[in-house]
């Protein structure tokens, strides 16, 4: 996790290697099927996966909603970069919560012997520093169970 004061924001980095080409672990982020084996449901933690929406195109947006505790929670976003199969960019935010501008999910694919290797940079503002430990645990949980899926 690093700090960044000039622009107020932190930073939380995950990174997972991957047995399959960097094209299909690209793939697996903007197809709903594919992302609802890893991202959320019931095989990832205790919730319920509702609705999954993408529109993977820059400018595109998503919607994530499920159910956890009986609360519906919905994962909106914009998609900023879309690099296939190298760089994929997107805002990242839950619907009708204000305060997460300027939450940024920055994805970097480099081919490599065995597979390829996925470096995940989540911005924070300042103000969400206290979830930053709890993002990261998110993120590598989400990743570990797109690697099971590979």
């Amino acid at each position: 996790m690093t700090h960044s004061p000039a622009s107020d924001t932190v930073d939380v980095t995950v990174h997972r290697a991957f047995a399959a080409s960097a094209e299909r672990v690209f793939d697996a982020w903007l197809t709903p099927r594919l992302l609802g084996q890893w991202m959320f449901g019931p095989d990832i933690r205790d919730e319920k996966l509702l609705r999954l929406d993408v529109d993977p195109r820059v400018g595109g947006r998503f919607s994530m909603l499920v159910e956890r505790d009986g609360e519906r929670i919905d994962h909106v976003g914009e998609y900023l970069v879309i690099e296939r199969p190298h760089r994929l960019s997107f805002t990242w935010t839950i619907a009708g919560e204000a305060d997460q501008d300027g939450s940024r999910v920055d994805i970097a694919i480099t081919p490599a012997s065995a597979g390829c290797e996925l470096r995940l940079t989540h911005t924070l503002p300042r103000a969400w520093a206290d979830y930053a430990d709890r993002t990261q645990q998110g993120w590598s949980t989400m990743l570990d169970a797109l690697h099971a899926v590979f």
